[in-house]
């Protein structure tokens, strides 16, 4: 039982990991900030903003200490949410282990390190695809011999479903990156053939539960049937114990909705139900996001909330005592062989691509995810998707949840950036700096070689290097990667029937682009910052399109001076940027600024993301033209009102 939990600094995560320990949780799923997933330290510029935001920030050796103090690590089972960085942040915490004096074979947990969802929905990647697979199978290979009962990677298919993929496709991607990651594990060498059966047996997954029970619930024992029959026939595992589907469970926090935000615990209980039940296809771990999710950062008290929903369940509940209620119903088997076959022949499909990462860099699965999502959300906007509270039901009392909005999730003190910007320079001055310069050195050549990069990360770890300087010298040698965007795939989701919202839209962007001459309708879409979730930027992305802008959007990871460069290049009618980690107030009104200096202050900003109403009233002040969040679910109706801000912007009528 477990709560994602860790924010602003180290020495406040740790005392929230210890408060959440005395009430029960019986294991540590810890949250990394941005700069730390995508291998920055505090004081990078594209760090600005981000520091201690979605996450605990972890530069260096002293801060997993203070992450870590008074936690007994060998008494610990952790879970950490980290992909591109995880084999610098697993170094770290076996080091921090070893300083506690325990022995480190004994050390269980799971480090997420799946790259290949990171490319199509997260967006923390760092490295191109072959490299960040060989750190992937160099950590794997690690753990098997000194580390035996770590989880070296916890293939990822919860963000995924995030993205938009369906069920079929949550299975067939997941499961064609664990054929990715083994292949190239055994590809590399390091495991004689007699212990595959070991490095499959280590392999776990981390799933999505949706609100539609059944489907989900079949979908788990679906990916328990492909796992059984890739594992056994491909890798020539017989144990059945090694071939077990090892999961655990973050609920869909894709349905959360702002609109009626109590309504998201049933939601989350029926999720949770839906992965707890079936006792041949149950989880092996679960953590439950907070009722309050969709409206910022949960706060303490919402977190025990949602870890006293899963002691109820197994402490008053029968619910668990009981062998698989399901086995033998007709219609979970219909099901269950429905979702194997269309995901099989998914995964078939991947495979005729040439496997997972060539079907990453064509951008074939990233057109594929958004056009499932594109095709979600004009269902729930169509009203054929119903939404409690959102499409449906909307009258409603008011809520002493919500009573006063700006209180009811957590805030980040600003300051605190600073403090941990202070703490990281203070860090430098004390370490060894030639040991420092040289475990650099040496993990630069492993790089550049074909050894295991875990005894250079190792030195580096014990030698005071930060996050930052480990990921940069690995940049030195791989370099980076900026993943497809799919949205130039994405069919088109709304049909523009005479009459309807998209026709009327299509008619004014026209009408717009014809006042202000130079052809059409130019809409720059940036993603300033470190924040990769980019569904709804790509939403609107292809909606805009769709009206008839041009739309110009280059992905995620922009420093605000690059989306004003862009902007003033490419003579833009407006600039719409998504921010969904919680660092909208330093980096819009620096965008804001920036246009204004550059002459280019007439070109209206609006802004989409997780913003509570106090953050919206500040940025509006700051010259920002509309703010948009989760409540605002009607993308059409969005694209209007951004023709609405460029023709009040140029002096139209409205």
């Amino acid at each position: 039982m477990r709560t994602y939990a860790g924010h602003s600094t180290a020495e406040a995560s740790n005392a929230l990991h210890r408060r959440n320990l005395t009430k029960g949780q019986t294991g540590l799923s810890v949250a990394f900030d941005l700069p730390t997933q995508t291998g920055y330290d505090p004081d990078h510029p594209l760090a600005r903003g981000e520091v201690g935001r979605v996450g605990v920030p972890v530069s260096h050796l002293g801060d997993m200490r203070r992450l870590f103090q008074d936690i007994p690590l060998e008494r610990m089972n952790t879970s950490m949410t980290i992909n591109a960085t995880a084999m610098w942040l697993l170094a770290l915490y076996q080091v921090v282990a070893e300083e506690q004096g325990a022995d480190i074979s004994t050390l269980r947990g799971t480090t997420q390190n799946d790259i290949v969802k990171e490319y199509l929905s997260r967006g923390t990647h760092v490295f191109p695809p072959g490299p960040s697979l060989r750190l992937t199978a160099d950590l794997i290979t690690y753990t098997v011999r000194h580390l035996p009962r770590w989880n070296p990677v916890n293939i990822c298919s919860y963000h995924l479903q995030e993205a938009g993929a369906t069920p079929v496709q949550e299975i067939a991607y997941a499961m064609s990156t664990a054929v990715a990651v083994l292949d190239e594990v055994f590809a590399s060498g390091q495991v004689p053939p007699e212990r595959r059966g070991d490095v499959v047996g280590r392999i776990s997954f981390f799933v999505n539960a949706g609100v539609r029970f059944v489907e989900e619930m079949c979908k788990m024992r679906a990916f328990g049937r492909i796992w059984d029959t890739v594992t056994r026939e491909r890798y020539g595992v017989r144990d059945p114990r090694q071939r077990r589907f090892r999961y655990g469970v973050q609920v869909n926090s894709l349905g959360l909705t702002e609109a009626q935000p109590e309504n998201n615990v049933q939601r989350i209980v029926l999720e949770m139900l839906g992965v707890t039940l079936s006792r041949d296809a149950r989880a092996r771990a679960v953590q439950l996001p907070s009722w309050n999710e969709a409206l910022g950062l949960p706060r303490p008290w919402d977190q025990q909330w949602s870890l006293r929903m899963q002691q109820v369940l197994a402490h008053e509940s029968d619910l668990l005592e009981y062998e698989d209620i399901f086995a033998g119903s007709l219609v979970i088997e219909a099901k269950v062989a429905e979702l194997v076959e269309a995901a099989t022949a998914e995964m078939d499909r991947v495979r005729e691509q040439g496997g997972v990462l060539a079907a990453v860099e064509s951008g074939y699965l990233k057109s594929r995810l958004v056009s499932s999502h594109t095709e979600r959300r004009a269902r729930i906007e169509s009203g054929a998707e119903k939404v409690v509270g959102v499409n449906c039901y909307q009258a409603t009392e008011p809520s002493p949840l919500t009573a006063d909005p700006d209180t009811a999730v957590m805030t980040v003190d600003p300051a605190g950036e600073a403090r941990v910007v202070a703490a990281l320079t203070a860090f430098r001055s004390s370490r060894d700096e030639r040991r420092s310069r040289a475990s650099l050195a040496a993990l630069r050549a492993a790089a550049a070689g074909a050894e295991n990069l875990m005894a250079a990360t190792l030195e580096c770890a014990r030698a005071g290097v930060t996050t930052g300087e480990w990921s940069a010298a690995l940049r030195d040698v791989f370099g980076e990667f900026r993943a497809p965007t799919g949205v130039g795939g994405a069919p088109l989701a709304v049909t523009a029937e005479p009459g309807g919202e998209l026709a009327a839209v299509r008619r004014k962007v026209a009408d717009t682009a014809a006042r202000l001459g130079g052809g059409r309708l130019r809409l720059l879409i940036g993603k300033p910052g470190l924040d990769g979730h980019s569904n709804g930027a790509e939403q609107i992305a292809v909606r805009a399109r769709d009206a008839g802008f041009e739309v110009v959007y280059q992905g995620i990871r922009l420093t605000p001076e690059q989306i004003v460069s862009a902007a003033v290049a490419e003579d833009v009618h407006c600039v719409g940027l998504s921010i969904l980690s919680g660092s909208h107030a330093a980096l819009v009104p620096d965008v804001v600024e920036r246009l204004r200096r550059a002459g280019a202050d007439d070109i209206p900003v609006i802004v989409g993301g997780i913003i509570p109403p106090a953050d919206a009233r500040e940025l509006l002040a700051a010259g920002v033209a509309a703010v948009f969040t989760p409540r605002d679910f009607g993308i059409t109706g969005i694209i209007g009102r951004i023709v609405d801000e460029i023709r009040l912007a140029n002096k139209l009528e409205v």
